[in-house]
């Protein structure tokens, strides 16, 4: 598993100049600074005028979305999730059911994997385009999350590596540097690394985004996600475009 991150994260590094990261050389000092100064730049203001826009433009979308679901397999159609946002203060996440009623009934949520037989017909299009996560717009409205930061996560999951074990997100190395900053839609994490790798290895991307934020940084972030979005690559392990493909085994050469 270290080799994957190794072959992943350095040329990630490489993609957006920045050096590699040393989870042992974070600052949080430092990395405060550098969430602050993003925000202060127009994060916030941004995120409302974007997020306004995208609920009223994604209107017609929420419409067919839920018959859709409503269809396939019944109600609910949003599902309400309680992740950890800034500073581990819970909130209540919104997304769209992608998955049966069975994995409604799990006391501790077991983490998503390829080809997960829990995913509906439905939700399989839904994960494909992150259309799930449009609800997720109005997190990012009342505050609680941003376009763009490390994912927001359960309290508590099982992962698919941990042969059925409880995961205590709280435990793992880098949750407490990871929680200053808010969550995101999308992030370096969420383009770069494969759904089902554990966290340890996840944190270390949400740890070189808090270590570089920047207005600009989010720009060019969003920009990649929506040219997956458009393409419908979300649930390509790995790399989710041929184009950040080719600068990795340009890097690695």
């Amino acid at each position: 598993m270290k080799n994957l991150i190794d072959r992943v994260i350095i040329p990630i590094e490489r993609f957006l100049a920045y050096p590699v990261i040393k989870q042992q050389r974070i600052n949080t000092t430092k990395e405060i600074h550098s969430i602050h100064s993003s925000e202060a730049f127009g994060k916030r203001p941004f995120d409302i005028l974007v997020s306004l826009i995208g609920l009223i433009i994604s209107s017609w979308l929420w419409v067919i979305i839920s018959i859709a679901i409503i269809i396939e397999d019944g109600f609910p159609i949003i599902i309400r999730q309680k992740r950890i946002g800034r500073n581990g203060i819970l909130f209540d996440s919104f997304k769209f059911r992608s998955m049966k009623h069975s994995a409604l009934k799990e006391k501790i949520n077991i983490q998503a994997s390829s080809n997960d037989n829990r995913v509906t017909r439905v939700g399989k299009v839904l994960r494909k385009c992150a259309l799930d996560e449009l609800p997720q717009l109005i997190n990012i409205l009342l505050g609680d999350m941003s376009f763009v930061g490390p994912r927001a996560l359960l309290p508590a999951e099982i992962e698919v590596h941990t042969n059925g074990a409880a995961c205590d997100i709280k435990k793992i190395p880098g949750y407490e540097k990871r929680i200053i900053a808010r969550p995101g839609l999308t992030g370096i994490a969420q383009i770069w690394a494969p759904r089902d790798l554990p966290r340890k290895y996840k944190f270390k991307y949400d740890l070189l985004y808090i270590r570089k934020a920047s207005f600009l940084l989010d720009l060019k972030l969003i920009i990649i996600s929506f040219l997956i979005t458009f393409k419908g690559t979300w649930e390509r392990r790995g790399i989710k475009l041929n184009l950040l493909r080719k600068k990795q085994q340009q890097s690695i050469s």
